[in-house]
C-alpha cells in the first residue's frame, strides 16, 4: 500500500504515527486551526546549532561552484538548461558531510557569524531535502538530523545500498536449495532420484557469514539514525539484533560439528530478514494479528460443528454384526482421530463424495448427513470467515493508508518548518512562509519523479509571490498523491494528402478490429487442422496445408505491424502494451517462419516432419501455432469488461509484493520444518512398474499415495518440500498426503498437514480474496466514472485506492507530532 514504497528505519507499523481519528470522507482537510501567536524568527533549534531562535543575518553573496553558475541563481534556470537533480550526484558534497559549510568563493573574506548562518543555512536545506524524501517514500521522519547523520541516512537509503541489502537477503535465502539435503537432481522422485550433490562443509557457510555481516551493517546503521533509546523501544529491531546472535551462535556450533548436525537453528529464522526488511509485510502481518480474535471465534464454531458431526457420524456408522455392511466404519470412521480426518477433509470437498458412497449405497437416506454437513461447514461457515477477513482486512488497510498519508504530509510539514528558519526568510513576519529560491534549491537535489518534479517547478515558476506559506507549501506537494498518468506520443504530420488518407485508414480502430477477426481465422484453422491431425502419427500427417496458412497469416501480421507503425508513427505504436506484445510476437514468429522455411523449404504437398535440424518441422510448426494462439490475447483491450479484468489483475500483480513475501515466509518456514520431521520417511515399495499395482501378495489400495504413484511430493529436499506443500493448499486429494505420511513417520503428523492447511489456504487465501475484491471494486467504481481518454492511461496503484476517503490530517496534529520528534526541537 502506500509504505509499500519506503522502508522505515524504525520499523514498525505507520500506524501508531497518525493517532486515533474518526474515519471522515472525500480527502477533505478539516476546519482550520484557530489562530496561534506569531512564532519568533528562526524557530528551528536544535543542538549544536550556533545560532537557534537568534535573527538570521542577511544572506552573504551567493558562492560559485566548479561546474558554471553560482548557487545563488535561480534554481528554475538550472532545471530549464537540463540540470536539475538528473546532473545532482546523490552523495551530498563535502560541506554537507562536514556540517561546515565555509563560502570560500571569489577569495573573500566572512566574518565567523555569516560562516555560521551560511552552515546553518546549508544544514536547513539538507533536512528539508532528506524530509520530502520521506514524505514521498512514506518513511518516517524520527532519525537524526545532523549532516553527518543526513549524509549517512541518504546513503543508506540510496539505490546501491538497497540493492545491496535486497541482493544479501535473496543469497541467504536461496542457500536453501544448495545446504544438505541438496534440491540439485533432475526429478523428486524417490525411486529413480539420483545421490544428489552437496557442498563441502564451509562453502555455504562462509556465504552465510558474508550475508550476517551485511546485516550486522545494517542493524548498526540503523540504531545510529533512530538512536539507541528510540532503538530499545523498537520490537522489530530488538528482534533482528536476537535473531543475528541465535543464527551466530548456530553457525559456530555447525562449524564444530563439521557440518553434520540434523537440525540448524538459523536456517527457520532466515525468512525473518525478508520480514523485517519490508514495511508493508508487517503491515500485512499486524492486519492478519487484529483478524485473528474474529477468526478465531468463527474456527471455535468450526471446531463445534465438526465434533458435533463426529459424534453423530461415530453414532451412525458405528460397528455392526454384519460386517460387509460396516464399509463406511472399516473406511472413514473406524475411531476419533480417523473420523475427525475423514469430515475435516469433506469440510474442503477433497473427499466427496467418496466419505459417502459406502454408506449412501446400503440407504438413500445417509445422504441427508452428508449434505447437511457441507452446506452448514462449506457453504456457511468457511463463506462467512471469508466475509470476516475481508472486513477486517479493508478496514485495517484503510487505517493503514490513513497512518502513510499522515507520514507524507508530515514529511512535508517538517520540511517546511526547516525550510522557514533559512535568511532567505523574513525576520519580521507574523507568519512562517518559505522562500520560492530555497525550496527550488531543495527541489534540484530531492530524489523523485522527473515528471512530479517537473509539474511542482512548474508551479513555482509561474507562481507571482516569492514566499509560501504552509497551505501553500502542502498544497503544492499534494502532486504526489495524483494519478500517475501516461501520455501517449503524437502521431506523425504527412504533408502528402495520400499519406493522410492512408494514416486516417491505418490508424482506425476499425482496422484493429480486422487483425482480430483475422487472428481469430487463424486460430479456427488451426483448431480445424489438430483436430483432423489428432490420431495420427508424425509421419502420417501432411503439415503443409497448415503451414501454408500460417505463412499467409504471418505475412498479414507483418503487414499490419508496418501499417499501424506508419499511421502511428514508431514512438506511438511502442507506447500502447497491446501494440508492443503484438509486434514482438509478429517479429518472433517471423523469425521462426524463416527459420523453418531455411530448413524444411517452403511448404508443399508431402512436406514431411523429418528431423533435420535442432527442431523437427512438427515442433517448429507447433511452437509458430502456440505462439499464433498466444498472440491471440490482442483482442483483450478491446473487449471492455474483459480488459477490466485483466489490468485488475495485472494491478494485482503489481501490488501483491507484501502478500507473495508472506506466502514466501510461510512456505519457506514450513518447507524446512516439513525436512526436519519428514526427510527419508518415504521409502519405494521396490522396483515395480508405473502399471502394476501390486506388491508382494498384497494389492495397494486404490486412492492410497503408493497406488497414485505420488512418490515425487516429498520431503525429502526443500524443493521438493515445497512442491508438496503446493499440492496440500490447493487441497486436491491432500486426504492421501495426511494418510500416507501418518502411516510413513507417526500419527501426529496430521497435525503439521491442518496447521500448513488453515494458514495457507484458509487464511492466506482468504487474504488474497481480500484483496482482489478491493482492488476489481474500486477499478470498477472509477471505469464506471471516468470520462475515456483515448491518448491518456491512468497508471493505478493500491496506494491511491482509498484516495478519496481518506482524511488530511490537522495541523494541530501535524505540529504536536513534530513537537514529539526526538532529534528535532521547535520553538513554537
Amino acid at each position: 500500500m502506500l509504505a509499500s514504497r519506503g522502508r522505515s528505519l524504525s520499523g514498525g507499523s505507520a500506524a501508531t504515527e497518525a493517532g486515533s481519528r474518526p474515519g471522515g470522507r472525500g480527502g477533505k482537510r478539516r476546519e482550520e486551526p484557530r489562530s496561534r501567536p506569531p512564532p519568533a524568527a528562526g524557530h528551528v533549534q536544535r543542538a549544536g546549532s550556533p545560532r537557534a531562535g537568534a535573527a538570521l543575518p542577511p544572506r552573504p553573496p551567493a558562492p560559485s561552484h566548479p561546474g558554471g553558475g553560482t548557487e545563488g541563481a535561480r534554481p528554475s534556470l538550472l532545471m530549464e538548461a537540463g540540470g536539475g537533480a538528473e546532473r545532482e550526484p546523490l552523495l551530498p558534497p563535502r560541506s554537507w558531510r562536514t556540517g561546515r559549510g565555509l563560502w570560500r568563493a571569489g577569495g573573500g573574506t566572512r566574518s565567523a557569524a555569516e560562516d555560521a548562518t551560511g552552515a546553518d543555512n546549508d544544514l536547513y536545506i539538507n533536512q528539508a531535502i532528506v524530509f520530502i524524501e520521506d514524505a514521498i517514500q512514506y518513511r518516517s521522519i524520527n532519525h537524526r538530523v545532523d549532516s553527518k547523520s543526513l549524509w549517512l541516512y541518504r546513503w543508506y537509503y540510496s539505490r546501491t545500498c538497497q540493492w545491496v541489502l535486497s541482493l544479501t537477503i535473496t543469497i541467504i535465502l536461496a542457500l536453501v536449495f544448495i545446504e544438505k539435503p541438496s534440491s540439485l537432481t533432475i526429478t523428486s522422485d524417490v525411486r529413480y532420484r539420483l545421490t544428489a550433490w552437496n557442498p563441502p562443509c564451509g562453502l555455504t557457510e562462509s556465504i552465510e557469514l558474508l550475508c550476517f555481516l551485511v546485516f550486522m551493517v545494517d542493524i548498526s546503521v540503523k540504531s545510529y539514525l533512530i538512536g539507541w533509546e528510540e532503538f530499545w523501544k523498537n520490537k522489530w529491531l530488538v528482534a533482528y539484533i536476537l535473531t543475528l546472535i541465535v543464527s551466530l551462535t548456530d553457525w559456530i556450533v555447525s562449524l564444530s560439528f563439521f557440518c553434520t548436525e540434523a537440525v540448524r537453528i538459523r536456517r527457520i529464522l532466515r525468512p525473518f530478514f525478508l520480514l523485517q526488511n519490508s514495511s508493508m509485510m508487517k503491515k500485512t502481518l499486524k492486519s492478519i494479528n487484529s483478524t485473528l480474535p474474529e477468526m478465531a471465534s468463527v474456527l471455535l464454531l468450526l471446531a463445534v460443528h465438526l465434533s458435533l458431526f463426529t459424534m453423530f457420524a461415530m453414532l451412525l456408522f458405528a460397528r455392526t454384526k454384519d460386517g460387509q455392511q460396516d464399509k463406511e466404519w472399516v473406511g472413514y470412521f473406524r475411531n476419533l482421530p480417523d473420523s475427525l480426518t475423514s469430515l475435516l477433509v469433506l469440510l474442503t470437498t477433497a473427499n466427496n463424495p467418496d466419505v459417502m458412497i459406502p454408506a449412501y449405497s446400503k440407504n438413500r437416506a445417509y445422504s441427508i448427513f452428508f449434505i447437511l454437513f457441507t452446506v452448514l461447514g462449506n457453504l456457511f461457515l468457511m463463506n462467512l470467515l471469508t466475509a470476516i477477513i475481508y472486513n477486517q482486512f479493508r478496514g485495517y488497510l484503510l487505517k493503514s493508508v490513513q497512518s502513510s498519508l499522515f507520514r507524507r504530509r508530515l514529511g512535508i510539514r517538517a520540511a517546511f518548518e526547516v525550510l522557514s528558519s533559512t535568511k532567505e526568510t523574513p525576520a519580521n513576519t507574523q507568519q512562517s512562509y518559505v522562500s520560492v529560491g530555497a525550496l527550488l534549491r531543495v527541489l534540484q537535489k530531492v530524489e523523485m519523479d522527473s515528471c512530479c518534479k517537473q509539474v511542482i517547478v512548474r508551479s513555482l515558476r509561474t507562481c507571482s509571490c516569492d514566499q509560501l506559506s504552509a497551505a501553500q507549501f502542502q498544497k503544492l506537494f499534494e502532486e504526489l498523491d495524483k494519478d500517475a498518468i501516461k501520455q501517449h506520443p503524437p502521431s506523425p504530420e504527412y504533408q502528402s494528402h495520400f499519406m493522410q488518407k492512408m494514416q486516417i485508414a491505418f490508424g482506425h480502430p476499425y482496422f484493429g478490429y480486422l487483425g482480430n477477426v483475422v487472428a481469430l481465422a487463424n486460430i479456427v484453422s488451426i483448431c480445424v487442422v489438430l483436430v483432423m491431425d489428432a490420431d495420427k502419427q508424425p509421419s502420417e500427417r501432411d503439415d503443409f496445408f497448415l503451414g501454408a496458412i500460417n505463412f499467409v497469416f504471418i505475412l498479414y501480421y507483418l503487414l499490419e505491424m508496418l501499417l499501424k507503425i506508419l499511421a502511428m508513427g514508431l514512438k506511438r505504436y511502442l507506447s500502447y502494451p497491446s501494440n508492443t506484445f503484438d509486434g514482438l510476437l509478429t517479429v518472433i514468429l517471423l523469425v521462426l517462419e524463416i527459420a523453418t522455411f531455411g530448413v524444411y523449404g517452403f511448404p508443399h504437398p508431402g512436406w514431411r516432419p523429418e528431423f533435420t535440424g535442432l527442431l523437427s518441422l512438427w515442433d517448429m510448426v507447433r511452437l509458430v501455432n502456440m505462439l499464433i494462439v498466444f498472440r491471440f490475447l490482442r483482442i483483450i483491450p478491446n473487449m471492455k469488461f474483459m480488459a477490466l479484468v485483466v489490468t485488475t489483475l495485472l494491478d494485482l500483480v503489481k501490488n501483491l509484493r507484501a502478500f507473495a513475501g508472506i506466502l514466501v515466509v510461510v512456505f519457506y518456514t514450513f518447507a524446512l520444518t516439513g525436512v526436519m520431521l519428514f526427510k527419508g520417511a518415504v521409502v519405494p515399495l521396490g522396483n515395480i512398474s508405473a502399471a502394476n499395482t501390486t506388491y508382494g501378495n498384497g494389492t495397494l489400495q486404490c486412492g492410497t499415495y503408493e497406488q497414485l504413484e505420488y512418490w515425487p511430493n516429498n520431503f525429502d529436499d526443500f524443493a521438493a518440500a515445497v512442491v508438496t506443500l503446493w499440492d496440500v493448499m490447493v487441497v486436491n486429494n491432500w486426504q492421501v498426503f495426511l494418510e500416507a505420511f501418518s502411516r510413513y513417520s507417526s500419527p501426529w503428523a496430521k497435525i503439521y498437514f491442518v496447521a500448513w492447511w488453515l494458514i495457507s489456504s484458509v487464511i492466506w487465501v482468504n487474504l488474497f480474496v481480500a484483496l482482489l475484491l478491493e482492488n476489481f471494486i474500486h477499478k470498477w467504481d472509477r471505469r464506471c466514472h471516468r470520462e475515456h481518454l483515448s491518448d491518456i492511461e491512468y497508471q493505478r496503484t493500491v496506494e491511491l485506492m482509498f484516495r478519496d476517503v481518506l482524511e488530511e490530517p490537522t495541523e494541530e496534529e501535524l505540529m504536536e507530532k513534530l513537537h514529539q520528534h526526538p532529534h528535532l526541537q521547535l520553538c513554537r
